[in-house]
């Protein structure tokens, strides 16, 4: 049969090594999960070890119909969990109902897409093991002082416990990208709900830095004209922040701005 064409447009590097595809495989737990999905499966070389491993638990979702067409043929068994779509559209909640782990080789232009949307579903989001850029993975996986700390890596820190598990280089790929990979795992942790206003703290978080360069004297005031922070976090830069302290960030901007 005839390999599917990898697809500039849709961010397509195939994952070629069966031994770094197996340890993919296996840093999956699931064992709270109901259901697994797959994001991205392209030409099946997670899939079939994971419809060993967990059969008709697995769900996969593929918005390249090349790939689906692929799939149907050498993986028949997978055809009828197979979701021919885009998973940033799927209504997660309405198309499986129940806890969730999520795998995948996700496609480095969406990936930080699919991480907003495991944090929009993150009542049922147990678990995600994924192949990521090296570089996001680093960012999503720091802690507080580092230069890589951001956005995601609060967003992401606040409700999973992140382990950089390992890196990828770019000769197991078809085309090989141009960067290094890397294998990271989320697991949901205790926080049902963080202390503070959610919805704000996203927006504190994003506006901290939007210009992290600057103190947050400067870059909450950009996007919350009225309010002067107390000496606590005035001269601080996002980066020195936990996420405890975000959500007392957020808390002081809200107390502050009425």
């Amino acid at each position: 049969m005839p390999a599917v064409r990898p697809k500039k447009q849709l961010g397509q590097h195939f994952l070629n090594d069966k031994n770094v595809a197996s340890r993919i495989v296996e840093s999956l737990v699931a064992s709270k999960s109901d259901f697994v999905i797959e994001i991205g499966p392209g030409m099946g070389v997670l899939t079939g070890e994971l419809l060993a491993k967990y059969g008709d638990k697995l769900f996969a979702a593929e918005v390249d119909s090349e790939s689906v067409e692929y799939l149907k043929r050498n993986l028949p068994n997978l055809t009828p969990n197979l979701i021919e779509g885009d998973f940033l559209a799927l209504n997660l909640s309405k198309k499986l109902n129940g806890n969730l782990a999520i795998i995948g080789n996700f496609p480095y232009n969406i990936s930080s897409q699919i991480f907003f949307k495991v944090l929009e579903n993150r009542q049922m989001v147990d678990e995600v093991v994924c192949m990521i850029q090296k570089e996001v993975a680093q960012r999503i996986s720091e802690k507080p002082g580092t230069k890589t700390y951001g956005i995601l890596s609060v967003l992401l820190q606040a409700f999973y416990d992140i382990n950089y598990l390992f890196t990828v280089n770019e000769g197991v790929f078809t085309p090989p990208p141009k960067v290094k990979s890397a294998v990271i795992r989320l697991e949901r942790n205790n926080t049902q709900h963080l202390d503070c206003n959610e919805q704000l703290f996203v927006k504190v978080v994003k506006a901290g830095f939007n210009q992290r360069r600057k103190t947050l004297r400067n870059s909450i005031r950009s996007a919350f004209p009225n309010v002067e922070l107390s000496p606590k976090f005035s001269d601080k830069r996002p980066e020195r922040l936990s996420v405890e302290d975000f959500v007392e960030l957020t808390n002081e901007v809200e107390r502050l701005s009425k």
